[in-house]
């Protein structure tokens, strides 16, 4: 039997947007991530319940070091007063190689911007299974591109 763990890697975005404009769009409007960044992502659909409510279901359809991923994901914590979101995955490409995976994405405000932290929590199927660097790197780039969708449509 393979030894696993639960491991942890994460990064920090600085932003231009505030932290609740940046946190809605994860929260509130994730299937307009597809529109803002479409190179990365081809589509957000919900399964079950409402956009912005714990419990819903959502499949994130995005591309990841050229091949397509599909990710099914329960929206298991939601956070408004302070930014924090988490999504763990139910089924998809990302449980080939994981037993477990989670996204956790917190926004702190800070006086010109925001900060968003993403920490990826994830179980390896295999020891000589790499942590997932390459998509906490898509999450960095996601972020700078909604910054940047949001802080443009703002001037």
């Amino acid at each position: 039997m393979a030894y696993s763990q639960l491991q942890k890697i994460e990064t920090k975005v600085h932003l231009k947007a505030s932290a609740q404009q940046f946190y809605d769009v994860f929260c509130n409007r994730p299937h307009h991530i597809a529109n803002i960044s479409p190179q990365k992502i081809q589509s957000v659909q919900i399964h079950k319940g409402e956009w912005g409510t714990e419990g819903s279901i959502v499949s994130w359809n995005f591309m990841l070091d050229g091949k397509k991923f599909v990710a099914k994901e329960v929206v298991e914590g939601i956070d408004k007063e302070n930014c924090k979101l988490s999504f763990k995955v139910l089924e998809g490409d990302l449980l080939g190689l994981y037993k477990s995976f989670k996204f956790n994405l917190q926004v702190t405000p800070k006086e010109n911007g925001s900060v968003a932290q993403w920490a990826l929590e994830f179980e390896k199927q295999e020891n000589h299974i790499p942590a997932p660097h390459t998509l906490l790197q898509m999450g960095v780039e996601l972020s700078k591109n909604i910054d940047s969708y949001l802080t443009q449509e703002h001037n």
